[in-house]
């Protein structure tokens, strides 16, 4: 069969929300199939490309029996040819070889598979040089692990495709999940057989599919040891498409001028190559495309995928809109929106009338009854900067005996979305806020958000409290939660926290703090931070003694033109004790919650888990470890996390190796999920791997993220203010699923969104520089990750002027030898050697391409290449838990 030129990819897609039913469009006629028209008498004898579904009686048995799999299925970035799903056991990912055994199932879908009978398995060659990653992942890390309080994304470059930025990027202030984004840095050369990938590193645009000598015979296989074996499938049946259908790309015309088809369709090409190409009827296209198509090369269209016959090579869809010039902010985000079927359209009326109607909004008096008055108390909430969605504030009160009374306070946001309301279906549907670089997408209107909910100071607020007594050392003597109204003082940023953490003696000049209420001082508020930080740091302590584990992850901040909207720059994020003194107390209030929602309804408990790390990848880390001989201990969160911290010292060097040790170690790490205490047997399983403790859910942000608002729902039902909602777990375990779903789809945004961002900013002010450190050596190419701004990218060997290259392995570790051109003829030629944990100096430069950009080595011997005792330039800093 031919296969379709795909562009190289700019964006993945992740996994955004199902679309129930597809539909034919109407008035097309009959699906085009192969290139050349066939008429009518003859459609019906045509060859069928794919198989066709299997019932849901026979794929329901299969399931029950075992005899089929299912999993959700994820294509390689780069080879669009290898998918795989997750082994159900943790061992090696299933391989799904070719566009046809993929049976048209796009990235993300839950599909089922049949194996295929062994002779026609993959074989794993141990010894082969060109590692490439087995899964193709994308960065999965779960915030919990590596931290996240703001829309700060964090760049992680995907090694498993030099075209594509990924970033991990964790909005949200949980470092719960811990992990990120290391994609082929593990060298265990797994061969690939079935596509022929140019040098460098571009699918080839119409390249048959090659299939690589190491295919093997049924005899061969008695032969080979059991793990050398990969297991491949087909697909046999599509459970849930959770793809949207909808991806950007480019109008072309159709090749054959003289074809029927030619007269009917254009060829849609989407700029992510795991999605096929589409017929469009040309009556959707611009009206002059036909005439003047090169008018059209560079705009950017989205199409949404209608129906994908079983004898066409091509899918069949409609062509949405134009969104404007390629490589322009506001087009390429829209267009990852869309993909990724996040709904930015503006709220209905019939959901704005849900929300309260005479303003300014005032308090009732009837809920001063029911609620703790907590108004006197120096309350206030620490936030970034630019946050307007203000969902939690903290207090600390000093009492008489040394201990003190500890507060978190969560806007009330369910006090504004009843349940079954229109704005309740469409929080629940949009599920969470989306952060983008230049702005955010809410998850409810902004009314609510920024004014009705946000905690903002010297305003009276709704909130739902839990209150503690703790000693100085974090010891919890009393618990108390209920729903309150507050009045913050102020609002401090990240900023004003830290200058207060760093300033613990000296009185700091109002000028440089925000606006204080006159019934609270500045050094009152002043001495409540320092005493949260002091508890906040025994709690920290505490949690890491207990066995808990942190990834942290370079972070990328964009400052913006104000006028273009352009990037001007970008630095690390830095994570510090302010960021450390919010995340404390907000993990404490998510695990108080969960306990208390779970000892009250045992069955029907919206909770968070993290599942233990892929067995097999980590097993490949682990030999990974040893190879290098780094002293490792992989046994649980807590010893990883004590391998992480203990091994490496102060320098930039060590830094550095630490840096990309974190992002191989998050590489085997799953998702966090929300999930029913009553639809999961084994509560075992309700476990939190990196937090390290037996329950743990989300309640502190509400306003954004509609998890918490079911579990303020159920927490109220809990202390009896509310009957329990009427929901069965298999209800409440459907909707954690979509709120799973809509959580990976926006972080997969928001890494897009400093994909794209970082990308308009080499093309803008590059070539930008930096030091890097090699995560992983080919035979022609090494994986490095670019310390200054936490990318990571592939430097291909024929892109560098370069005499010669060699490759090898001392002992197990690989080592690419290359030998430059010299710059003067007279010169003797230059080696250099690149081997895992090498520091070089790379280069990173846009490429004619609107949105590419590559890495290449800077030439040995120029200067500004680093000392390995010099201290890093970049530090180590990262983000916030939750």
């Amino acid at each position: 069969m031919s296969h379709p030129d795909y562009r190289v990819n700019l964006r993945p897609l992740g996994t955004p929300r199902g679309v129930s039913s597809l539909v034919g469009p109407h008035g097309v006629g009959a699906s085009p199939g192969d290139k050349k028209s066939k008429s009518k008498t003859t459609r019906g004898k045509k060859k069928s490309i794919f198989e066709t579904y299997m019932s849901k009686e026979d794929v329901s048995e299969g399931l029950k029996r075992g005899t089929l799999i299912q999993g959700v299925l994820r294509i390689n970035p780069k080879k669009f040819h290898e998918a795989f799903i997750p082994s159900p056991d943790g061992d090696r990912d299933i391989f799904i070889d070719g566009v046809v055994a993929r049976n048209r199932a796009l990235n993300g879908d839950l599909v089922v598979v049949k194996l295929l009978p062994e002779e026609q398995w993959k074989v794993i060659k141990p010894e082969s040089n060109d590692k490439e990653t087995e899964g193709a992942y994308e960065s999965d890390l779960p915030e919990e692990l590596c931290g996240s309080q703001l829309p700060q994304q964090s760049l992680k470059g995907y090694n498993d495709s030099p075209d594509v930025i990924i970033e991990a990027q964790f909005d949200d202030s949980d470092s719960e999940d811990g992990h990120g984004n290391t994609q082929n840095a593990l060298v265990d050369g797994v061969k690939k057989l079935s596509v022929c990938v140019q040098e460098k590193g571009k699918e080839d645009a119409g390249a048959p599919v090659i299939k690589d000598e190491n295919t093997f015979t049924s005899q061969d296989s008695r032969v080979l040891p059991e793990k050398s074996l990969q297991r491949s499938a087909k697909v046999v049946y599509i459970l849930e498409k959770k793809h949207s259908r909808a991806a950007t790309g480019f109008l072309k015309l159709l090749a054959d001028k003289n074809s029927e088809l030619f007269r009917k369709y254009a060829l849609f090409s989407p700029s992510d190559h795991r999605v096929p190409r589409i017929y469009v009827p040309l009556k959707d296209c611009p009206q002059d495309f036909v005439t003047r198509p090169k008018d059209y090369a560079n705009t950017l269209f989205i199409c949404r995928i209608m129906d994908w016959k079983e004898d066409s090579n091509f899918a069949l869809g409609q062509l949405a809109k134009s969104l404007g010039q390629a490589g322009e902010i506001e087009p390429e985000t829209e267009g990852i929106l869309t993909e990724y079927g996040v709904d930015f359209s503006d709220f209905s009326s019939e959901v704005l009338e849900c929300l309260p109607q005479g303003l300014p909004w005032t308090i009732p008096p009837e809920e001063f009854s029911r609620r703790r008055d907590l108004r006197k108390d120096c309350i206030f909430t620490i936030d970034p900067s630019t946050a307007r969605d203000l969902d939690d504030a903290l207090s600390c009160k000093s009492l008489a005996d040394g201990n003190f009374e500890v507060g978190v306070h969560i806007a009330d946001v369910s006090y504004f979305v009843p349940e079954g309301s229109s704005l309740d279906k469409v929080a629940a549907e949009r599920a969470t806020s989306v952060y983008l670089v230049q702005k955010v997408v809410p998850m409810l209107p902004r009314l609510l958000c920024e004014e009705l909910c946000s905690l903002n100071p010297m305003t009276d607020k709704l909130t739902f409290s839990v209150i503690w007594t703790l000693t100085p050392k974090g010891k919890i003597l009393a618990e108390w939660f209920g729903r309150t109204i507050i009045r913050s003082c102020t609002k401090l940023s990240y900023e004003h926290a830290q200058s207060m953490i760093e300033s613990p003696t000296r009185r700091i000049p109002e000028r440089e703090l925000p606006a204080i209420s006159p019934e609270h001082t500045c050094d009152e508020v002043h001495r409540a931070v320092l005493n949260l930080h002091g508890v906040a740091k025994e709690l920290r302590r505490q949690r890491f003694a207990d066995g808990a584990l942190r990834l942290d992850q370079l972070k990328l901040a964009f400052t913006l033109d104000h006028e273009t909207g352009l990037p001007q720059g970008c630095h690390v994020y830095e994570y510090r004790d302010s960021n450390k003194l919010v995340e404390e107390f907000m993990l404490l209030a998510n695990m108080a919650v969960a306990h208390k929602i779970h000892r009250a309804f045992p069955e029907q408990a919206l909770l968070r888990r993290h599942p233990p790390p892929q067995t097999k990848m980590l097993n490949d880390l682990v030999e990974f470890c040893d190879q290098m001989g780094l002293p490792m201990d992989f046994s649980s969160a807590g010893a990883l996390n004590k391998s992480l911290t203990e091994m490496f010292g102060d320098d930039k060097y060590s830094l550095a190796r630490k840096e990309v040790l974190t992002n191989m170690c998050s590489r085997p790490m799953q998702m966090a999920v929300y999930f029913c205490s009553g639809a999961l047997r084994d509560p075992a399983q309700f476990r939190h791997y990196a937090l390290n403790v037996p329950l743990y859910t989300h309640f502190t942000s509400p306003i954004r993220r509609f998890a918490d608002v079911l579990v303020h729902r159920l927490l109220a039902s809990a202390l009896g203010y509310r009957e329990l909602p009427d929901v069965e777990p298999d209800s409440l375990q459907k909707q954690a699923d979509h709120c799973n779903d809509r959580r990976m789809a926006s972080k997969r945004v928001q890494e897009l969104s400093t994909g794209l961002f970082f990308a308009i900013l080499v093309r803008e002010s590059g070539p930008l520089e930096s030091e890097a450190m090699v995560m992983g050596v080919l035979n022609q190419a090494f994986d490095v990750l670019v310390l200054r701004y936490g990318v990571q990218k592939r430097v291909y060997c024929n892109m560098l002027p370069l005499r010669s290259h060699h490759f090898q392995k001392v002992g197990k570790k690989p080592e690419l030898t290359l030998v430059w051109e010299p710059e003067d003829l007279e010169q003797e030629p230059v080696q250099q050697v690149i081997t895992i944990f090498n520091l070089v100096e790379v280069v990173l430069q846009a490429e004619a391409t609107a949105l590419k950009y590559s890495a290449v080595l800077k030439r040995p011997g120029t200067e500004g290449l680093l000392d390995p005792q010099d201290q890093l330039g970049c530090g180590n800093h990262k983000e916030e838990q939750d």
